[in-house]
């Protein structure tokens, strides 16, 4: 077979797992990202091996489309997010930003301390709890429909600044394995570039499009106005990786900036498709990245169970603490919304496995816990959320 056609036949079968997995989903009454992230666990490596690993590797076509999928799907997100409506809620973002990284940080490393780590490594280790997958979360939000709510924008606010801390903390535990030491000059210019392009960009970007947007209707074609925004959403996400962030902290800013436009219900609704046909794949691949072979024994089990329930735990409490303020009920769905790791903690530890810090069933120990908050939490949130939608509807306030 021509590698062409691997290519296509692959793309054709982590689609139609998507659309299955979230179907059932669905009928089950849970949200479609938990089918979907089922479906790559089954299509995978570890069951049925219709996707191998050189297929999910890094840089080949369907992480390239899966990359692609989050990236429009944060930005779309930031579609329906104003950046006056995050700042009323800027307060409680910024505690369960910071709370939520402190406590699973300290509850991973003391942890991986307890068995058997030594401090430079166990720190390497409790970086994997730390950074919350706004993706998931996102889809979740978007699903319901509740992208409005105050809990939501608390939620968003607050995955911005966890990955600025995230970011901050990874630096920290790679230079100290590597033996380069701790430069705290070298990360206070890390974290004023960061919090600048930010700064600068939100800002900025949604003062200039609310000044003025018409330019985007002088292109001829109709649809100009899509086509400029989703260069922006591209051009960010790159760029924001410049500054040491993830790509999806610049899609969402494009987003932000398009909703200042008089075109947003339209830009809404032109990307919709896009949405469906790229966001699917990379749910499927987040679950088709774990290795069950190394999870087959009593002790990596009793393992996974113990890191999986610290990662809830403290994700649960620094995202409850923080937005304690907006009532328990509100905080409680702040809490869950922060827990999903997903792809976050699969990428770092991808680094402690190249870096010799993980054995390949710590590895697996890792991706898996990233993978069950992912599947776990979304049924929660959703229920919590339905639950609060049936009162009346909260809009974002002084908090």
């Amino acid at each position: 077979m021509h590698h062409a056609n691997e290519i296509l036949f692959s793309l054709f079968i982590v689609f139609i797992a998507a659309q299955i997995g979230a179907e059932i989903a669905q009928r089950l009454k849970l949200p479609g990202v938990v089918g979907e992230i089922a479906a790559g666990c089954v299509i995978g490596p570890s069951l049925l091996g219709w996707i191998t690993p050189d297929q999910i590797a890094a840089g080949t076509p369907l992480d390239v489309l899966s990359e692609i999928g989050v990236v429009l799907l944060l930005f779309s997100v930031g579609l329906e997010t104003r950046l006056e409506d995050l700042k009323k809620v800027g307060k409680s973002a910024f505690l369960v930003g910071v709370l939520g990284v402190l406590l699973p940080f300290t509850m991973g490393g003391f942890w991986a301390h307890a068995s058997g780590y030594e401090w430079g490594k166990s720190l390497f280790v409790a970086a994997a709890f730390v950074a919350t997958s706004a993706g998931i979360t996102a889809r979740v939000l978007q699903e319901l429909g509740v992208l409005q709510r105050m809990e939501s924008k608390v939620i968003l606010g607050a995955a911005v600044i966890d990955d600025i801390l995230a970011m901050l903390l990874l630096g920290v535990v790679v230079s100290l394995q590597s033996g380069q030491g701790f430069n705290p000059i070298h990360l206070v210019m890390v974290l004023a570039g960061a919090m600048g392009f930010i700064a600068v960009i939100g800002w900025g970007g949604t003062r200039v499009m609310r000044w003025n947007s018409t330019w985007l209707d002088k292109p001829r074609n109709v649809y100009s106005p899509l086509l400029i925004v989703l260069a922006l959403c591209l051009g960010l996400a790159y760029v924001s990786t410049l500054f040491g962030l993830a790509a999806i902290i610049g899609a969402f800013l494009a987003g932000m900036i398009a909703s200042e436009t008089r075109q947003q219900h339209t830009l809404e609704q032109q990307i919709q498709p896009l949405l469906a046909l790229l966001t699917p794949f990379f749910f499927v691949l987040t679950g088709s990245k774990i290795d069950l072979q190394q999870l087959a024994n009593v002790d990596a089990l009793i393992a996974l169970g113990v890191v999986t329930l610290i990662a809830i735990v403290s994700k649960l409490l620094g995202g409850f603490l923080g937005s304690l303020s907006l009532g328990k009920m509100s905080a409680a769905i702040v809490g869950f919304g922060m827990v999903p790791r997903g792809e976050v903690g699969v990428v770092i530890a991808s680094l402690g496995l190249a870096a010799g810090v993980f054995n390949d069933q710590m590895y697996a120990i890792i991706v898996a816990m990233s993978l069950l908050t992912a599947m776990v939490t979304p049924p929660i949130l959703a229920w919590l959320l339905r639950h609060v939608v049936k009162g009346s509807p909260a809009q974002p306030n002084n908090a």
